[in-house]
């Protein structure tokens, strides 16, 4: 679970949101929000609503597609792929990818870097 905590704090961070500003997004307080990210145990429904919050989504990966989801997931964000098409990329850029993803799983995956 700590895994998780982690990436929804640097999400938020990454972000340049406050705890506070969760109240906002996702009608949590502070207190509550301060919590759950130091060491929650969220309910799937709490869950959602941060990851909306977030600007994001929960997904389930199969253990068998994860290098191929981080290799997709390590593209350039304006890369437009034809729906139903997949990128094939090279063993050494999926070796990459989770050496960096590891690091930084949110990596301008929606454009909000500056």
């Amino acid at each position: 679970m700590t895994s998780i905590l982690k990436q929804i704090k640097k999400r938020r961070l990454t972000l340049g949101l406050k705890q506070n500003d969760m109240m906002l997004r996702i009608g949590v307080s502070r207190q509550q929000y301060q919590r759950l990210e130091a060491k929650g145990n969220p309910r799937l429904d709490t869950l959602q609503l941060i990851a909306q919050g977030l600007n994001s989504e929960l997904v389930l990966i199969p253990k068998e597609k994860l290098s191929a989801v981080l290799a997709i997931l390590e593209q350039d964000p304006s890369l437009h792929l034809a729906p139903n098409t997949y990128p094939v990329a090279p063993a050494s850029v999926k070796e990459d990818a989770k050496k960096s993803l590891a690091d930084d799983p949110w990596q301008d995956l929606l454009g909000d870097d500056q």
